[in-house]
């Protein structure tokens, strides 16, 4: 039992980790770079129809959203750093308020989503097709693409983290093998900057 300890303590590779997660994220950024500039392309083509679509929208939720997520990478920014200094309580309790803030994100989201769908929009819908334009209808279809597709990616943001959570409390991730929570943050960190440029690009525009 101690050999096999031994081996995998010996093929533990943390710096082989990272540059697995910074490949990720990197085609991560390809996949939502490329609908930023689909998006920047109809938008061009209609200023006027996205602007009018773009006032179904609820800015307040977009921003507390945006804050919520703000405080997330903060927390678990810190979750790491308490790790990185043996300090199991603390690293759990922050990853606590960061799954927290993620799950009320998706809360929010939902409920966003439900009133958009009891005004009858949402791809496809009868109620688009009939009153709205073909800029209001891209619109609506690129920002349920890229929010939800986004919310995917909080979902499995929060499992990484929940997986972290698991092995921190049972001391199989700590100070010297940290590089599951590590790259949690990661994940957790490029949630955040995808949403810093989906708020203003749906919630801000003008």
């Amino acid at each position: 039992m101690e050999k096999s300890a031994h081996i995998e303590h010996e093929h533990y590779d943390a710096e082989a980790s990272k540059v697995g997660m910074w490949l990720f994220i990197f085609t991560e950024l390809l996949l939502f770079g490329g609908l930023f500039i689909i998006y920047s392309v109809y938008r061009f083509m209609n200023p006027d129809a996205f602007h009018l679509a773009a006032e179904e929208l609820d800015t307040f939720i977009g921003a507390l959203n945006t804050v919520l997520l703000l405080i997330s990478s903060m927390t678990i920014a810190m979750a790491t750093t308490s790790l990185q200094k043996n300090n199991k309580l603390h690293t759990l309790l922050l990853s606590t308020v960061t799954v927290i803030l993620g799950l009320v994100f998706l809360v929010n989201k939902y409920f966003e989503w439900g009133i958009k769908f009891s005004h009858g929009i949402w791809p496809g819908s009868p109620h688009m097709m009939e009153t709205m334009s073909q800029g209001e209808i891209l619109f609506f279809g690129l920002y349920f693409i890229m929010t939800g597709l986004h919310a995917l990616h909080i979902i499995i943001g929060l499992v990484i983290i929940a997986v972290a959570m698991v092995r921190v409390n049972k001391g199989t991730v700590h100070a010297n093998r940290a590089a599951l929570l590590e790259n949690a943050g990661l994940y957790w960190h490029l949630v955040d900057v995808i949403w810093i440029f989906l708020f203003p690009l749906f919630y801000l525009i003008t």
